[in-house]
């Protein structure tokens, strides 16, 4: 269990952050909120705004134009806060990697507390990293 994830009581909020994705990623946390999976069950819940948030869910290699909004978004979410970093190119770039465009990996921005990986990941996998963040 991520650090501070106690804290958050069984349940989390959940801000979905695209850094410069394919899209692929997103389709996945569709299906991993959808009713097959249902993340919600598991006390993980989307949130429009990351002030309501305990957690940012970020997909994607960070672009050089999302470098500094997705570090407001990280800066707007209050403390405690965690973020998942969503994919193999949210992780490491995965087939972006050296693509001139880039600011680098989720963790080259913020601070990172649990990763999901995959290309794209599957939807089993994103609701076990959710139920990390809030032990159910």
């Amino acid at each position: 269990m991520p650090a501070g994830a106690a804290a958050l009581g069984g349940s989390v909020q959940v801000r979905h952050v695209d850094a410069g994705s394919c899209n692929g990623c997103e389709v996945e946390i569709g299906s991993a909120f959808g009713p097959v999976y249902d993340a919600e069950r598991y006390g993980a819940r989307l949130v429009a705004s990351p002030r309501h948030a305990d957690a940012l869910l970020v997909t994607g290699p960070v672009t050089r134009n999302m470098a500094a909004p997705l570090r407001r978004t990280y800066e707007a979410t209050p403390a405690p806060r965690l973020v998942v970093a969503v994919g193999d190119c949210a992780r490491n770039c995965g087939a972006f990697a050296g693509a001139y465009g880039l600011a680098g990996a989720v963790s080259d921005v913020v601070p990172v507390d649990l990763e999901i990986a995959g290309c794209p990941p599957r939807p089993e996998a994103i609701v076990e990293g959710l139920r990390k963040l809030t032990g159910r």
